[in-house]
């Protein structure tokens, strides 16, 4: 039998809830609950969702992800939007390794590489829209219209699309607002249908008679074999849906959150800021550690088998959470951890996890957000918050910031 409150310690049982917007709003009290929920313990064991361990330190996340054996990443949600699992972040080894060795060509360093000059025309096409105003909601105008653009054109999809992912992805994350939590559960659920018939639409499209047409992302993936239980095959409509599903929504709202703090907390440390102002060049650090400082991500795992771990005996089926905030800012890794520096190193964080299910996206993220920094700091240096509308972020096990009003001097769009 799973652990019920009844087997763990009453000092490590907590009612935390990542879902609750109370952890957000009105103001994102997310850190400060990891905080205290580290220092009971490396585990604690909440209420929440049927029960279920949070893992609050680095060792110990850091274990869980190196360890597929152990733990398995399905489900990854402690609430299901898709009814069914993700792929390939909800397959374990060696099921998965097929699917991720699909993904990889289509994600490498030097692919990737390529696109700069594209992402940065995209970066200061965006901030064109907005210099000469003196003011704008960074997040609709920039943090998250980038990613968006960036993940459509790989795909291949139309631009025109971009406000169905905008509503779509918000919502199978988040519920819609104002939603009871059995709402919010099917709300969630909706919207992933909603995406799921567009991608099957997108898959019926691409089809024709002389075979799939494109070379796109969409294309390439339509194409890739993939060996599975011995035998080579391509993917089938179903696997290519939760595919995109999985890339939509960690390219969007990863990306766009990491901005969006990343201009909130250099705000907040003017110095910090004007040396990014000042050098360029000191840039690929500060974008590690705005990822270490704000880690948007809490991956699932559920245990294979009884195990110690943190000092607590986890059952076999015991679901656990994992937050990556609360290793990424763990004393006994970080030198002052709740300080933002820029220069810090070494900086092994865990903002893209580890292990097998490490973020295959990792290095475009990272050329979006260091272009995106570069940019910002060369043409809009004295961007602060409204201090009279401030920033909304979103709980969930993905967190994401929805709203950060900006004020800056007022510049001419580029001739």
């Amino acid at each position: 039998m799973p652990t019920t409150t009844e087997d763990v310690s009453p000092d490590r049982v907590v009612d935390f809830d990542i879902y609750d917007p109370a952890v957000t709003i009105p103001v994102d009290r997310m850190q400060e609950h990891a905080a205290a929920l580290a220092r009971k313990a490396p585990l604690v064991y909440s209420t929440a969702h049927g029960g279920h361990w949070i893992v609050t330190r680095y060792d110990e996340v850091h274990e869980i992800l190196r360890s597929p054996d152990l733990f398995s990443s399905h489900p990854n949600n402690l609430v299901d939007a898709g009814q069914g699992k993700f792929i390939p972040l909800e397959l374990d080894p060696p099921e998965h390794t097929a699917y991720r060795f699909a993904l990889q060509p289509l994600f490498n360093p030097a692919r990737m590489r390529a696109l700069e000059g594209q992402i940065r025309d995209l970066v200061n096409e965006l901030i064109d829209g907005f210099a000469a105003r003196g003011e704008a909601e960074f997040v609709a105008e920039f943090a998250h219209e980038l990613p968006t653009r960036v993940f459509l054109a790989l795909m291949g999809w139309p631009m025109a699309d971009a406000p169905l992912f905008t509503e779509a992805t918000e919502v199978a994350l988040n519920g819609r607002p104002g939603d009871t939590p059995e709402q919010a559960d099917q709300s969630r659920a909706e919207a992933a249908m909603s995406m799921f018939a567009y991608f099957g639409k997108v898959v019926a499209e691409r089809r024709g008679p002389e075979g799939v047409v494109g070379n796109d992302v969409t294309a390439e993936l339509m194409r890739a074999p993939v060996t599975v239980d011995g035998a080579e095959r391509l993917l089938t409509d179903e696997e290519l849906t939760r595919m995109f599903f999985l890339l939509l929504i960690a390219g969007l709202h990863t990306v766009q959150g990491a901005l969006a703090w990343g201009v909130m907390h250099l705000s907040a440390n003017p110095e910090q800021r004007q040396r990014l102002v000042d050098d360029a060049g000191a840039v690929p650090d500060a974008v590690e550690e705005i990822l270490r400082y704000e880690a948007a991500v809490s991956m699932g795992r559920r245990a294979r088998q009884d195990v110690e771990i943190g000092g607590v005996h986890v059952k076999a089926g015991d679901q656990l959470l994992l937050l990556l905030c609360g290793a990424n800012r763990d004393e006994s890794q970080f030198e002052a951890p709740d300080e933002l520096r820029i220069d810090r190193t070494p900086n092994r964080h865990l903002a893209f996890g580890s292990g097998p299910h490490r973020c295959i996206g990792s290095h475009l993220a990272r050329i979006e957000l260091r272009i995106a920094l570069e940019e910002l700091h060369r043409r809009l240096p004295d961007y602060r918050l409204d201090p009279a509308n401030p920033p909304l972020t979103l709980p969930s096990q993905v967190r994401s910031v929805a709203k950060l009003p900006i004020r800056f001097t007022a510049v001419p769009p580029r001739p």
